[in-house]
């Protein structure tokens, strides 16, 4: 599995990545649920608090043919907007759901809360396609 982030596409105050999950085997195979997601700096060591699972959303089974992708939802309110404190982390740590191997992305999405009060991150359940 491979795992990238998406380009921003921000709207009402909200920040939106796609975190981009793909099939980079000769065989076909299943995702399901939520992926753990981690903020960390450059050492690893997380600098925010997970992002909360957006909970009443379709959880489906996604089949991934050889080079196809499926893709969760990063979300925050905009922290200039919500006035937290903040950080850049370094990277995120993408874990495929059902999976105990966390995959490191750059992260270039800028300043995200590290308060766990307000801006909190969520994810989504995983759905076929890159988030384009």
């Amino acid at each position: 599995m491979r795992a990238s982030i998406g380009p921003d596409h921000p709207g009402a105050g909200q920040q939106n990545f796609a975190v981009v999950l793909a099939n980079g085997s000769h065989r076909t195979c299943t995702v399901y649920g939520f992926p753990g997601v981690a903020f960390v700096n450059g050492a690893g060591e997380a600098v925010t608090q997970a992002p909360e699972r957006a909970t009443g959303q379709e959880q489906r089974i996604v089949t991934l043919a050889p080079g196809a992708s499926a893709w969760p939802a990063l979300t925050f309110t905009n922290p200039a907007i919500s006035g937290v404190t903040t950080v850049t982390p370094a990277a995120v740590l993408v874990t495929p759901p059902d999976e105990t191997e966390s995959i490191r992305v750059r992260w270039t999405g800028g300043k995200v809360s590290d308060t766990g009060k307000a801006s909190v991150p969520q994810v989504s359940p995983v759905r076929p396609g890159d988030g384009g």
